[in-house]
C-alpha cells in the first residue's frame, strides 16, 4: 500500500489517463500501413510519458523529495527502454535520476548500481554527448563524496566542470553546479580558502 501511494503521489496520477491508449491492444485486422502508423503513435506516446516522468522526477529531486522521485524515474526508465531499447544512451538520464534519488534516501549501494549502468552505456556509445558525460561525472562525484572518497570525488567533479564548460561555456549555470559540489568537498577537507573562492565563483 505504501508503494502504491508513493507511486500515485509521484507520477501515476499524472500519467494514468495517458496509459489507457498504450495498454489498449490494436485491432487484429489492420493493414500494414495502419499497423505501422499505430506503432509510430505508440512510440510517440511512450516517449511523451518518458519525458514527463523524467521532468517530474527532476522536480521532486530539486525539492528534496527523493523518495517521491524514485517511482517517476522508474517510469522514465521503463518507457525509455520500450522506445529506445535497453542499451540506448537515451536511458542514461533516467539512471542518473535514479542514482541521485537513491543517494537522497541513503541507498548508496543501489545508487552505485545505477551509476555503473549509466557509465557502461556511455562508454559503449561512440559520440555520446559531452553534456551527458558531464552529468555522469557529477553523479559519480556525488557518490564518491557521500562515501568519503574525496580525492576521487574531486577528479569526477573536475571532469564534470571541464565537460560542462566545453558544452555550455565557462560561466554557464551547468558548470556552476560542478563548482558548487567541488566547493563542498574542499569544505569537508577544511580547505576553506579554496572552498570560499569556489563558492564565490558560483
Amino acid at each position: 500500500v505504501d508503494h502504491q501511494k508513493a507511486d500515485w503521489v509521484s507520477i501515476h496520477k499524472r500519467i494514468c489517463q495517458l496509459l489507457i491508449p498504450i495498454r489498449s491492444p490494436l485491432p487484429f485486422l489492420l493493414s500494414e500501413k495502419e499497423r505501422k502508423h499505430g506503432a509510430e503513435q505508440l512510440a510517440k506516446r511512450q516517449k511523451y510519458i518518458m519525458d514527463l516522468a523524467s521532468s517530474t522526477a527532476q522536480e521532486f529531486i530539486l525539492a528534496g523529495k527523493h523518495k517521491e522521485a524514485i517511482p517517476a524515474a522508474f517510469h522514465a526508465l521503463r518507457f525509455g527502454t520500450d522506445v529506445f531499447g535497453s542499451r540506448s544512451a537515451q536511458l542514461v538520464p533516467a539512471y542518473l535520476l535514479l542514482a541521485e534519488a537513491s543517494m537522497g534516501v541513503g541507498n548508496f549501494l543501489q545508487a552505485a548500481k545505477y551509476l555503473a549502468q549509466a557509465q557502461w552505456i556511455v562508454l559503449r556509445t561512440p559520440g555520446c554527448s559531452v553534456a551527458l558525460q558531464a552529468r555522469l561525472h557529477r553523479g559519480l562525484g556525488l557518490l564518491c563524496t557521500t562515501e568519503g572518497n574525496l580525492e576521487q570525488a574531486l577528479y569526477h567533479l573536475a571532469s564534470d566542470i571541464y565537460l560542462a564548460s566545453s558544452a555550455f561555456g565557462l560561466k554557464s549555470l551547468e558548470a556552476a553546479g560542478g563548482y558548487f559540489h567541488m566547493a563542498n568537498v574542499f569544505f569537508r577537507q577544511n580547505k576553506m580558502d579554496i572552498a570560499n573562492s569556489l563558492y564565490a565563483k558560483v
